[in-house]
């Protein structure tokens, strides 16, 4: 296969998935979609954690603490903006990072479609002068 073939399919697999995944964080189809789009990347992100161990000591216990109040008032707090969007009081909270998130996917499309037509076009004028050089009228 030739690999400006080969590189054109890729590019085309590439676009096309692309696209498919702006329809659901954009929400074209369904706002549903971007909904659970936003959702999902929360729990996600949540999800990704480290933990690590040291000797207590009387600072990190200290820091311990702390950090378990903080964390405590971060359920509270996440429990009231629930509260809070399910009455209807709030607009959902992950419409920013949806939006940052299509703005992303569509520049990402905007430029796979700039080089798949420069792909095609680069493919004329090389078979253009091709055929020229081999003496084979256009």
């Amino acid at each position: 296969m030739d690999q400006s073939l080969l590189y054109r399919s890729l590019l085309r697999v590439s676009l096309v998935i692309t696209a498919f995944l702006l329809v659901f964080p954009s929400g074209l189809v369904d706002d549903r979609t971007a909904t659970l789009f936003s959702l999902t990347t929360d729990n996600l992100g949540a999800m990704v954690g480290m933990s690590a161990s040291v000797a207590p000591t009387e600072i990190n216990q200290i820091t311990a603490g702390l950090s378990q109040q903080q964390q405590l008032l971060n359920a509270r707090e996440q429990t009231i903006a629930e509260r809070e969007i399910e009455l209807g009081l709030s607009e959902s909270g992950g419409q920013n990072s949806s939006a940052t998130t299509t703005y992303v996917l569509a520049a990402i499309l905007f430029i796979q479609l700039i080089l798949l037509v420069l792909n095609y076009v680069l493919d004329y004028l090389r078979s253009k002068e091709r055929d020229e050089q081999s003496g084979i009228p256009a």
